[in-house]
């Protein structure tokens, strides 16, 4: 497997784990009467399934036709999914705390894939997603912070 194949397919699961783990937030904030939060959130999960549609397109052209797959074991060390649990019965603060931490963990995932010796197109991809995945840490942190103000 080419390196730009094994980032490509790190990276559609970190987006794919991102776009659930938006998904499951909204959910929550929106039971709990925070739809202005919610609906920032369901922005993030649709950012992250293009990110990932962006980069299934990628893998294809690289051959790869498994690219959605990820095992069980995979998935738990994964950021989004390890922070899942703790926003059952939080409030808004605490599903935001969760979510910072799992973007803790997509901004990990991309800077390590930027270390990498990518192909000059998949590099330029990485370092976009990468900058909107940087934002959308930066805005959750300060969405959370401001809740504890």
């Amino acid at each position: 497997m080419s390196t730009d194949s094994k980032v490509t397919k790190d990276l559609i699961q970190t987006c794919r784990d991102g776009q659930e783990g938006f998904a499951n937030a909204a959910e929550k904030l929106t039971s709990d009467g925070r739809d202005d939060l919610a609906n920032r959130f369901h922005e993030f999960s649709h950012q992250r399934a293009d990110f990932a549609a962006e980069l299934e397109k990628l893998a294809a052209e690289y051959g790869e036709d498994d690219s959605k797959s990820s095992s069980a074991a995979a998935a738990i060390h994964r950021g989004w999914m390890s922070v899942k649990d703790a926003m059952s019965g939080s409030d808004p603060a605490g599903v935001l705390d969760a979510a910072e931490q799992g973007e803790d963990h997509a901004k990990s995932e991309y800077a390590k894939a930027l270390e990498e010796d990518l192909s000059p197109s998949l590099k330029a991809v990485v370092q976009r997603q990468y900058s909107a995945v940087q934002s959308a840490h930066d805005t959750v942190r300060d969405l959370r912070d401001a809740q504890a103000a």
